[in-house]
């Protein structure tokens, strides 16, 4: 179609509509417009696999912090974060704090003691806690918060550590300060067992999964709306049945209908299509990444669910595997603890 294309497959791209997040958002804007500040939602963890739509969460919270008065910083989780964090924060609040003394930085060190050397005309040293502090004083007359988001939380990031042991501290002292995370599931597992971090063990951790297929339909109705155009009923059963939940997928049919229809109303013919060349994107990127992430263990896994057409069972998986004891082996190797009584099995586009 001529219109421009309103679907938004691109790496942590905002989508116009969100579907099946609302009760999510509904919360963080809440949290945020809350004058006391002291919504456990302030402290959130984001877990899901890829292709969940984590990151363009953590933009929209972003988004709506900034419309609520915070001043944030989003970053991701690597090193020279901490310098990113103190950079972004002084750019977001260039209106509020007196830039007549630029602030360069001089030199910084990693390890156990993350420090920063800041030229302000006169060399200052601080650690990162000690600049975040002089940041949260230099807001204090505004009344404005500090928002972090921190994107793909990594096991062993020493600066990830220091963050969030200081931001302990900020909630000890009453400083306005939120920190949203988001992260893989063996990832966020890892770091909350973890003694160094066992502050994230008490984050309220939201779990970012499939969407129903009425929230599917919904989004898809409305992003097309917004340009003017429909969907007949047909193709719209076969986008959403391709979908299957997944948000990703969602962005990618959407926008390979678009695509290939000529004008509205989207045909089968047109869905189709559409189909076929987002699955073929989705299996070239997001499920082979995944795949070469999976442990040998995690593979032995997932290859004695493969017989089961609907979820498995754990004693299902176990005898395939050789007994309980083997299976207990494989879940202890596996870096995450998503393990329960029944685990859903794989969709037919994953097999």
């Amino acid at each position: 179609m001529e219109a421009p294309n309103p679907f938004t497959p691109s790496f942590g791209r905002i989508p116009a509509h969100f579907a099946g997040r609302g009760s999510l958002l509904t919360a963080m804007a809440k949290a945020l417009a809350d004058e006391g500040r002291t919504s456990p939602d302030l402290v959130t963890m984001l877990v899901g696999p890829r292709g969940t739509g984590k990151t363009a969460l953590l933009g929209s919270i972003g988004q709506e912090a900034t419309a609520h008065g915070w001043i944030v910083a989003q970053v991701t989780a690597n090193d020279g974060m901490l310098v990113d964090v103190i950079e972004r924060l002084q750019e977001a609040a260039a209106d509020l704090i007196d830039p007549s003394t630029p602030t360069r930085i001089k030199s910084l060190s990693i390890g156990s003691n993350f420090a920063v050397e800041f030229d302000q005309g006169t060399p200052y040293a601080g650690n990162w806690r000690t600049q975040m502090n002089r940041l949260f004083a230099q807001l204090e007359p505004y009344g404005s918060g500090i928002l972090i988001t921190v994107d793909e939380v990594q096991r062993n990031c020493a600066e990830l550590e220091t963050l969030t042991q200081a931001f302990q501290h900020f909630l000890t002292e009453g400083e306005p300060a939120a920190l949203v995370m988001a992260g893989l599931p063996s990832e966020v597992s890892a770091m909350v067992s973890s003694k160094i971090v066992s502050f994230l063990r008490r984050a309220r951790h939201r779990h970012i999964g499939r969407i129903g297929n009425a929230d599917v339909e919904v989004a898809l109705r409305k992003t097309l709306a917004d340009e003017g155009a429909t969907i007949n009923e047909d193709a719209m059963a076969a986008a959403v049945a391709a979908i299957d939940g997944f948000p990703y997928m969602l962005q990618l049919v959407g926008y390979w209908m678009w695509e290939e229809s000529l004008a509205s109303p989207i045909a089968l013919e047109d869905a189709q299509r559409g189909i076929r060349l987002a699955t073929n994107e989705l299996r070239d990127g997001v499920l082979a990444a995944t795949y070469r992430e999976l442990s040998n263990g995690d593979l032995r896994f997932l290859e004695a669910m493969l017989p089961d057409e609907g979820p498995s069972t754990l004693a299902d998986i176990a005898k395939r595997m050789g007994g309980a004891e083997q299976l207990r082996l494989e879940v202890q190797e596996a870096p995450h603890r998503s393990w329960r009584g029944r685990r859903c099995g794989p969709k037919p586009l994953h097999r």
